[in-house]
């Protein structure tokens, strides 16, 4: 949604047709607060590969929702960020959030790119979606009945996107998050393989996890269309990360909204109520 009536509040939200960014998208405009969808098909286009693009969509722009794709753990991802960075301070952008990955040590460093203009800043540092499952790379997966990642038996708190908009959207309109940096995290531990369980007794189904090497779910994942230059990567993110670093929950949710995160298998049983896991 876009609205030019008051440019100097309009906020940007980059990634604005993806899981978080729709919903936060969603919930600005709710409020009826000018906002702006940073897509490569949105009016204007933006693409984090086309500097050209940044300046136009900036255009009276005080607020920015800043999203990387595909990963801030990528390569040049860290110089991109604080090159946009600096071109939406200068376009006039007083507040930047962003979301980043939590045990990421490169996505630490574009933390930083967002912090050195003099923007008020908040960093929003997300344990593993839950929505992974149902709107993005396992939801193929689990119509399958076989989630096979390189996650060994590694536990992680998985975080509702939904608590991840709403503290984002805190963090746009709120004067009080400037200079956070909130841990996103769900209430609880689980493995893989417990995730697994709770979506197979939400849809009735059997659904299992199987742990595989890098090299496997690489290949895999190319095989099912995944560019090699994209795949690989992920992969050696997916062992890196899921080493047991992030296996525990913080209290980041609480801090930002003052309620507590939502459960997974809360997230599982309405994902299941709406018939997107029916074979």
């Amino acid at each position: 949604m876009s609205d030019t009536t008051a440019p100097t509040q309009t906020t940007l939200v980059l990634g604005g047709t993806g899981k978080t960014g729709r919903r936060v998208a969603q919930r600005l405009a709710d409020r009826r607060l000018p906002t702006r969808i940073g897509s490569r098909s949105g009016t204007p286009p933006f693409d984090w590969d086309d500097a050209t693009t940044w300046e136009p969509i900036l255009q009276d722009v005080t607020a920015v929702f800043v999203v990387y794709y595909p990963d801030l753990a990528f390569p040049g991802a860290a110089e991109t960020i604080r090159s946009f960075a600096s071109t939406a301070v200068a376009s006039g952008a007083r507040r930047l959030v962003l979301l980043s990955g939590r045990g990421e040590e490169e996505a630490e460093v574009s933390e930083r790119g967002v912090q050195e203009y003099g923007a008020a800043w908040t960093i929003l540092r997300a344990s593993w979606f839950a929505q992974n499952f149902s709107e993005h790379f396992l939801l193929e997966p689990v119509l399958a009945g076989v989630i096979a990642l390189p996650a060994g038996d590694v536990a992680e708190p998985f975080v509702d996107v939904d608590d991840i908009a709403d503290v984002a959207v805190a963090a746009l309109t709120e004067d009080r998050h400037a200079g956070q940096l909130y841990e996103l995290t769900g209430p609880r531990l689980l493995t893989f393989a417990d995730a697994a369980d709770d979506i197979a007794k939400a849809t009735d189904r059997d659904i299992q996890y199987v742990s595989v090497s890098p090299a496997h779910y690489a290949a895999a994942a190319i095989q099912h269309g995944v560019p090699a230059d994209e795949a690989e990567p992920l992969a050696d993110l997916f062992t890196r990360v899921l080493d047991g670093r992030n296996a525990h929950v913080t209290d980041g949710v609480r801090r930002a909204l003052g309620r507590e995160p939502r459960d997974f298998t809360d997230y599982a049983r309405d994902t299941a109520a709406t018939g997107l896991w029916d074979r």
